[in-house]
């Protein structure tokens, strides 16, 4: 299986969670040099004062487990 394709299922375990509160993650690419994937908020994610800690405590968590490559995930604008 691909690295992105790990990384979408990983973010398949987040995404309930983020939809609840009418958020949601896209990912848009993993960059392999650096380990980092790259996400763009969605929904109210992209105004709540929590979402980098939702990013490190959830979301950054989950993907890292799922996918060792991965050393760090990012929002970033689209």
């Amino acid at each position: 299986m691909e690295i992105s394709e790990r990384i979408e299922l990983a973010l398949q375990i987040c995404r309930p969670y983020l939809q609840a509160d009418g958020g949601d993650v896209k990912f848009l690419r993993f960059k392999p040099e650096s380990g980092v994937v790259e996400l763009k908020w969605e929904g109210t994610c992209l105004i709540c004062p929590l979402s980098a800690l939702t990013l490190r405590a959830g979301v950054e968590r989950a993907v890292m487990k799922a996918v060792p490559e991965v050393k760090r995930v990012e929002a970033v604008a689209g």
